[in-house]
């Protein structure tokens, strides 16, 4: 993978979700005739995103030279869940993305610990070199992790408003995600594989 500014890079993957997040709280007490039809403040806000990402995570592909498993599924269900949700002037399938995203990650992170594979070590082993024993204890705790938040994204978007679910996968999924990474701090020292000694012995 080709190197890119870190600026630019979170510009590109967190832009569309602040856009979004901008383009509901404008609009979120608003109905908006397009097209012969009314449509609520968060569906248009699901309308601004698709685009949006769908260009930002093609600027991603062209200067990095390839994506992730993880920007794929994610763009695939955007596009196909949030084009239902304009589509058929409800929000709810769009409310429901973020459900189906860790629910398969969760999968994906379990099937990968019962056949023995390393997939989140072959995601991110560049970035965090850990032993085989660390991969398996944060790809079990993240996989249940992912699980936590389907069902705290479930139970969100079904009892609370649009603005608290906004706000909720706005921040609240990314912070927790964050804080995850930061309670494992343990984790990753803990099974970190050892610096390689240059060759005249010195770590200058």
């Amino acid at each position: 993978m080709r190197q890119v500014n870190p600026w630019i890079k979170a510009a590109l993957e967190y832009g569309p979700l602040i856009a979004f997040f901008v383009a509901f709280r404008q609009m979120q007490d608003r109905t908006v005739h397009l097209w012969g039809t009314d449509y609520s403040g968060i569906v248009v806000a699901t309308l601004i995103f698709i685009p949006l990402l769908m260009a930002t995570t093609l600027a991603l592909r062209m200067l990095t030279g390839r994506l992730s498993a993880m920007q794929v599924i994610t763009l695939v269900l955007v596009v196909v869940f949030g084009g239902l949700s304009v589509w058929l002037n409800d929000p709810r399938f769009f409310k429901m993305k973020p459900t189906l995203i860790y629910l398969i990650f969760a999968a994906l992170l379990g099937t990968g610990l019962a056949l023995r594979r390393n997939w989140l070590g072959m995601v991110l082993g560049n970035a965090v070199p850990l032993r085989d024993e660390g991969w398996q204890v944060l790809t079990s705790r993240l996989a249940l992790l992912f699980l936590g938040l389907a069902v705290a994204n479930e139970l969100i978007w079904r009892t609370q408003s649009d603005g608290t679910w906004v706000n909720f996968k706005t921040f609240g999924l990314p912070l927790l995600i964050l804080l995850f990474f930061v309670l494992n701090g343990g984790v990753l020292r803990r099974y970190a594989l050892p610096e390689e000694m240059p060759e005249d012995g010195n770590r200058d």
